[in-house]
């Protein structure tokens, strides 16, 4: 068996993202100048794994055509103008594999994944968010869901304190002030999923909820597994979320970089 393929989750409206989101899809969002989609599968491809499969949905078109003319764009290239033909020079296109699926405009996250299940050909396969940038060590993610007998790895983590964390008495007075600390160190899950092909038996249809149902039924059967990751992983959910993570971009401190990047 091969390098596993990885599954993107890139359907979605990204509402709470409208300034940029009315434009293109939320995975289409750039940092420093390339789509947050693309750190995340340069993150992958750093450990080997350059097969993926998009999820695509709301703006789908947005997604199509950036793939179809990424060599074009990042190309230098001469073209005949009457007959159209191109001949292409030096090029600093990746050497991936990517498949793109309309999962539909509605579609909940488990349908999207189940929509692209004739794609993944019965093998295991990698999955996560296209709003997500993580330097979660994918190999050794891998290796503990494989040295289990689990049907899903989440990769866990420590949410990012954005707020700060208040806490208050019951007279509603404030015990403890705490300007950049994680909510009570909460573990959610940070996507980075390993998968078995097992996980479409849990799938019902294009209503179905990833992180509902089959998650849930996963845990009930003792079938969904925690990969720890304590590093660094922020969500980009809002312009504030966009902006600081260009902001480490641009001052060298993106922990998510690959050395391609």
């Amino acid at each position: 068996m091969g390098p596993m393929k990885v599954v993107i989750l890139a359907g979605g409206f990204g509402t709470r993202l409208s300034e940029e989101t009315t434009v293109r899809p939320k995975p289409m969002v750039e940092i420093g100048g390339r789509p947050i989609m693309w750190h995340i599968m340069s993150h992958y491809a750093s450990y080997g794994l350059k097969d993926f499969v998009v999820c695509a949905g709301y703006k789908s078109a947005f997604i199509r055509n950036y793939f179809l003319n990424y060599r074009n764009n990042l190309s230098n290239f001469t073209i005949e103008l009457n007959s159209g033909k191109v001949d292409f020079h030096q090029t600093e296109a990746e050497d991936w594999r990517v498949t793109v699926v309309d999962t539909g405009l509605n579609t909940m996250t488990g349908g999207r994944i189940k929509a692209v299940q004739e794609f993944l050909e019965g093998e295991t396969f990698c999955l996560t968010y296209g709003d997500g940038v993580s330097d979660v060590d994918v190999g050794a993610l891998i290796d503990q869901h494989n040295s289990t007998d689990v049907y899903a790895t989440l990769t866990a983590v420590t949410q990012p304190g954005r707020f700060g964390g208040l806490s208050l008495d019951e007279g509603g007075r404030i015990k403890s002030f705490r300007e950049k600390a994680a909510i009570d160190g909460a573990v959610i899950n940070g996507g980075f999923f390993v998968c078995e092909p097992q996980v479409f038996d849990y799938i019902d249809g294009p209503d179905t909820i990833w992180e509902r149902e089959p998650l849930e039924r996963l845990v009930d059967e003792h079938k969904l597994g925690a990969y720890r990751h304590s590093g660094f992983w922020h969500p980009m959910d809002t312009l504030r979320d966009k902006n600081y993570l260009e902001d480490l971009w641009n001052t060298g401190e993106a922990k998510w970089r690959t050395t391609r990047a």
